[in-house]
């Protein structure tokens, strides 16, 4: 995340833009500062990492709300988690809005494996897992919580973009009965 006060700011401009459902344009976005666009770069880094920084940034409120409404424990409340969270960014405007536009850079930013966005989910739910081993309301053998947490991110991502990917409609209730078959 941005440390610094103007970082922050170029941050929260692009933030409120990807919001209300603008393409982020760093010309723009440095006019809208007052400065130049080699400035914007040193401060937030080229578009990709600011769009990475945004949506890691929205995905976090919508994950920490998921993990908070979660009923039980054990693979239950792992269903719970990923299934909410599938669902907010199936049906969050302006997610669909930033996958409509731009295609090729979302999936790119959001699912592959050198994706700063991916890394951070499979760590989250990597923490999820093993926060309910630990409880010993669950067990992720024979696979470790981590190699779980890829396969758990890979169908989020699967039922979330399957438009993108496979031409359906993306669908909540196929995603939480994934989820639901492979933590049974």
């Amino acid at each position: 995340m941005y440390t610094s006060e103007t970082a922050l700011r170029a941050f929260r401009e692009a933030r409120h833009a990807f919001i209300a459902g603008s393409r982020i344009d760093m010309g723009a976005l440095a006019a809208d500062l007052g400065v130049d666009r080699t400035s914007l770069f040193r401060w937030v880094g080229n578009r990709d990492r600011l769009l990475s920084e945004v949506l890691w940034s929205l995905a976090v409120p919508t994950l920490d709300a998921a993990r908070r409404d979660a009923a039980g424990s054990g693979a239950a409340r792992l269903v719970d988690v990923l299934a909410q969270f599938t669902a907010d960014l199936i049906e969050a405007p302006y997610f669909r809005g930033f996958l409509q536009r731009e295609p090729a850079r979302a999936l790119r930013l959001l699912t592959t494996t050198d994706s700063d966005v991916q890394s951070r989910f499979v760590h989250a739910v990597t923490e999820l897992v093993a926060a309910e081993q630990a409880s010993g309301a669950f067990d992720p053998g024979p696979l470790s919580a981590e190699e779980l947490a890829r396969l758990l991110v890979r169908i989020s991502e699967s039922f979330t973009y399957a438009d993108l990917i496979s031409g359906e409609t993306p669908d909540p209730a196929r995603a939480r009965a994934a989820f639901e078959y492979v933590l049974r």
